[in-house]
């Protein structure tokens, strides 16, 4: 019998299938789109998603970064952090997907055409997609129909305005060796080096309007970025960013990813979440303790999840938003321990 039955084939599923196959489990991929799968995504690794990706063998492009700077969008005034730990990778969405989809197929990983709409399970086993296993991986993404079919979705945040993401490239070589997250009164833009000729631009916001107009709020990056327009890319969205899952574990369900819950991209972590968070879903199957995997991913998102919402919390103050660059600024100290307390 299938061990572990995934689905989805992004970085999170895939990960959890190389976490699987290295533990000796079976694992068995459900995807329904051709690899590389692209979205919308801020494309910047972490220093621990980078280490945790080493350790599984994957190889990966990209181009290194050394910190976050807040920049104010108007001013232009900046706070610096650098990572204690080695550098972060920005890496191209579709080329992580793929270095992970060649490492899972060297290990034997199968990943069969299909998607994952009903689920049975019983207290052996798990039926999905025409196939049987002893458990469910499902990491199919932000809106996961796994877990809305389960009903397992939390009810949105009240009086709380859903936040969206927008991402497209540049060619423009990198002006900096750290990703710069830009602030507005009403969005932040994320520029992320992601090669020596390219670069990401992820704007995040509560207001659904175009691209071209989320980045002219930003006057000091619109300028950098006015004579690259002829060479960007189309615009990719995601949203509404925030979504609730109301447990980690369900029977034999387990959920990573997006799909074990989301508060935002703020802090750019998601991706690095994903990863860390396959490794300790894996260790507590094979340890024959897969309750132990929802108190596991609360210890490991907990910092995560505390420094997102507590920037969501000032962001969403007219008052407080336009002085997270100036404290970040006159308080260095914090702003980096706060940077490397999610590296």
């Amino acid at each position: 019998m299938i061990d572990l039955l995934i689905a989805g084939g992004g970085p999170a599923g895939l990960a959890t299938a190389i976490h699987g196959a290295l533990a000796g489990l079976e694992a068995v991929v459900v995807e329904p789109r051709p690899t590389p799968i692209d979205k919308a995504c801020g494309e910047g690794l972490m220093p621990g998603g980078v280490r945790h990706l080493r350790e599984l063998g994957v190889p990966v492009a990209g181009q290194p970064f050394h910190g976050i700077r807040y920049v104010d969008g108007e001013s232009g005034r900046s706070a610096e952090g650098l990572f204690r730990s080695g550098p972060g990778l920005g890496s191209r969405r579709t080329e992580l997907q793929a270095a992970l989809a060649e490492r899972a197929a060297q290990l034997g990983v199968r990943v069969v055409p299909g998607r994952v709409d009903q689920v049975r399970q019983d207290v052996h086993q798990v039926e999905a997609a025409g196939l049987t296993a002893r458990y469910l991986v499902a990491a199919d993404g932000l809106h996961s129909p796994v877990r809305r079919g389960l009903g397992l979705a939390a009810p949105p945040a009240p009086r709380r305005p859903a936040r969206y993401g927008l991402r497209r490239h540049y060619a423009v070589p990198p002006w900096s060796d750290l990703v710069e997250v830009h602030w507005s009164q009403r969005c932040e833009a994320y520029v992320t080096p992601l090669a020596p000729d390219r670069i990401g631009v992820a704007v995040l916001t509560s207001d659904q309007a175009p691209f071209d107009v989320q980045l002219a709020r930003f006057p000091v990056l619109s300028q950098r970025l006015a004579a690259a327009a002829g060479t960007a890319t189309a615009v990719r969205g995601a949203g509404p960013l925030r979504q609730g899952a109301r447990v980690r574990v369900a029977g034999r369900v387990l959920f990573v990813g997006d799909a074990a819950g989301y508060v935002d991209a703020l802090t750019g972590e998601g991706l690095t979440l994903a990863v860390t968070a396959a490794g300790e879903l894996v260790r507590c199957v094979r340890a024959g303790r897969p309750q132990a995997y929802e108190q596991a991913w609360r210890d490991l998102s907990r910092s995560y999840r505390t420094l997102t919402a507590s920037l969501l919390w000032a962001r969403h103050r007219p008052r407080l938003a336009p002085r997270i660059v100036p404290l970040a600024a006159r308080l260095p100290r914090v702003f980096t321990g706060a940077v490397n307390l999610l590296a």
